[in-house]
Order: structure tokens, then C-alpha cells, then sequence
């Protein structure tokens, strides 16, 4: 199967009927997401898998009562940094220089030209972006879920203040992102199985540009 054909199998699954996935099948995904790029490598968030029952009938609460929540057949809570210090920064970086053999002075430069850019920004700024770097991981987690064959449905509807305090965040560094629950789809009972998988025609999504391009624009915006 090509990933264009696994992205037009896929859609939002809007019932899940319980099935459990297997292990192979759950670890994959995730390595997935693991393997996803980050803004300088620093992997500012991590997943945490939640398949206890009791639990997620507790995050439905809290995630305006969707029932993929307690029918799937496991949960991953994208949880990403609060902000960025320099502290963590160099965390990742020294980690990353162990790794690969290095003296931590190999990123020395680098680090404080990054966290010379990242500190002004503000703490909002630094949250922001942390949970935009989860969205990449996120997608690959997707992607690799309709290579394998699970139903997966992307939740942005959850109150995050509720989430953070059930799951215990506050104050641990990190603030929900973005919910993803796996599992199987209950073909009888879900309204959007059989629709058409509806986007953007390409010739409107995508649109190749040229300095000339914007040169043109301009002059014709001044005549």
C-alpha cells in the first residue's frame, strides 16, 4: 500500500466499536511519532497512552461526552512543554551530544543563539509553539496508524484546564495538546464510514510561486 492510498483509506472515525489493538500494531505508532522531526530537535512534548477504562470515562467527561474516548481501544494524550528555559534546553542538547559521542561545547553556540531568540518571546509564545512541534508527531501518528490499518480520530474538543488538572499537569512542565484515540471502526453505527472523503481540489491547494510572480502583483497593485 503507498501512504496516498493508507491518507484515502483513513478518515475521522466517528464510532469505534472496542477492539483492542495489538501490541506490534500500538508500538509502531508511536515509534512513529518518536521518529517525527522537531523544531531543533528538542522534542518538546511526549505521549501518554491511556487505555483504563475508569480513566477515560473520566477524560469523556471532560471531552464533551465523544465516545471514540471510551471505544477506542487505547488513548494518546499529546501533552507538550508549558515554555521553554534554558535548563531544558540544555537537557536535550547534552542528551543528544551523549549520544552521538560529543562534547557538550559542540552546541554551545547554537544553544545560546536559540534560547537568546526563545526567552523574549514569553511564556505564551514558548507553549504555543512547544504544542505546535506535538502536531508534527501527531500527524505521523496518524499516518501511521491507516498504514497499519487502525481507525484513529484527531479531538481538539476537550476543555484543556479540566484535562490538565485529571491527568495531573499542573505543574509538571507540560499542558495537553491534542487527543488521539485508536482502535476499530463500528462500520454499523458511523455515520461518516461511507461518505466521500471530501478536500481542497489540488489545483487550489497547492500553488507554485516565483519572485517574478510577487514582482507582477506588486506592480499591478500600484497602477
Amino acid at each position: 500500500m503507498s501512504l496516498i492510498e493508507d491518507l484515502t483509506w483513513r478518515y475521522a472515525t466517528k464510532k469505534m466499536n472496542g477492539e483492542r489493538i495489538p501490541a506490534d500494531k500500538l508500538n509502531y505508532i508511536l515509534e512513529a511519532a518518536r521518529l517525527a522531526p522537531s523544531s531543533s530537535g528538542l522534542q518538546p512534548y511526549k505521549i501518554l497512552v491511556i487505555s483504563d477504562p475508569a480513566l477515560l470515562a473520566k477524560i469523556r467527561e471532560v471531552s464533551f461526552n465523544q465516545s471514540q474516548v471510551t471505544d477506542c481501544s487505547h488513548l494518546l494524550v499529546f501533552v507538550a512543554w508549558d515554555g521553554y528555559s534554558e535548563e531544558r534546553i540544555t537537557r536535550v542538547f547534552n542528551y543528544t551530544m551523549d549520544q552521538r559521542g560529543l562534547p557538550y561545547q559542540t552546541m554551545a553556540d547554537y544553544k545560546q543563539n536559540l534560547w537568546s531568540m526563545y526567552e523574549p518571546l514569553g511564556p505564551e509564545w514558548h507553549a504555543q509553539h512547544a504544542a505546535k512541534q506535538s502536531y508534527i508527531a501527531f500527524a505521523m501518528a496518524i499516518a501511521a496508524a491507516a498504514e497499519q490499518r487502525v481507525d484513529a480520530t484527531p479531538i481538539e474538543g476537550f476543555n484543556a484546564d479540566q484535562l490538565d488538572t485529571l491527568l495531573q499537569l499542573k505543574g509538571s512542565g507540560y499542558r495537553s495538546a491534542v487527543l488521539l484515540p485508536l482502535g476499530y471502526r463500528q462500520e454499523s453505527e458511523d455515520w461518516l464510514v461511507n461518505m466521500k472523503k471530501v478536500r481542497t481540489p489540488m489545483e487550489e491547494f497547492a500553488t507554485e510561486l516565483t519572485l517574478a510572480d510577487l514582482t507582477n502583483a506588486e506592480d499591478q497593485a500600484a497602477q
